[in-house]
């Protein structure tokens, strides 16, 4: 992969032969973005496991991300009113429906009451292919809109893994203090290693990474992070 001047003036901090500890990986992560807004602190982790369709599930970042969420409820009468008092950023029904299937996906995450989940569904073809589809074991096929959308707002997002099995997150900007960035890392391994399949054997978790958008991978020490952020 052709890198650009600026990679490579950072390139030389990071000793890509060890891992670090997880306080100098985010030191280093910090140290070597070079992007000109503020970035993101990305995650990626290796899961072994044969059946990387099963590996799925949800955390909620102590710090949140940084990141704005966009989120859209679809519901119906007093709901409505629910969904905007909580901060929905997009509320309807049928009209926001005829909307979606058009194409429009200008939102970050999607929540549903139950008895609108017939016509959300069919909306598939849109909001499946863009990860934004509706689900209960994500809680966001709810009735109680106003902590679906709460906990949205304050940091809770989604995990899978690739098709390579690698799972890809951001845990908070470059901005952040190193502090909440640490917590927001070992609230990502603890939870992606807790939820792990029973019949999973071996290393679960192969390695661990983090970087900024524009910056030089960290490798972690996977096995220390497992034995200080997992209790």
């Amino acid at each position: 992969m052709k890198r650009g001047k600026k990679y490579k003036a950072l390139a030389p901090k990071v000793d890509r032969t060890k891992t670090y500890h997880l306080e100098e990986a985010v030191d280093l992560a910090k140290a070597t973005s070079f992007s000109k807004f503020d970035g993101t602190i990305e995650v990626a982790t290796k899961v072994n496991y044969k059946s990387l369709q099963n590996v799925r599930g949800t955390i909620s970042l102590p710090h949140g991300t940084g990141k704005k969420i966009r989120i859209l409820v679809f519901c119906k009468g007093e709901k409505q009113a629910e969904a905007k008092a909580a901060g929905a950023d997009f509320v309807g029904d049928m009209d926001l429906i005829e909307k979606v299937s058009g194409g429009w996906t200008d939102f970050d995450a999607c929540v549903a009451t139950p008895d609108m989940m017939k016509e959300v569904g069919k909306l598939g073809p849109v909001l499946g292919r863009k990860g934004l589809m509706p689900k209960p074991k994500a809680g966001t096929v709810t009735n109680d809109v106003t902590k679906a959308v709460n906990e949205l707002k304050s940091g809770r997002i989604e995990y899978r893994p690739d098709k390579g099995g690698v799972i890809h997150l951001g845990v908070g900007k470059v901005s952040f203090d190193k502090a909440k960035l640490v917590d927001n890392v070992k609230t990502v391994l603890s939870t992606i290693y807790k939820d792990k399949p029973s019949d999973a054997k071996g290393e679960y978790l192969k390695s661990f990474s983090l970087s900024a958008t524009m910056g030089v991978g960290v490798k972690v020490d996977v096995k220390e992070l497992i034995n200080t952020a997992v209790s």
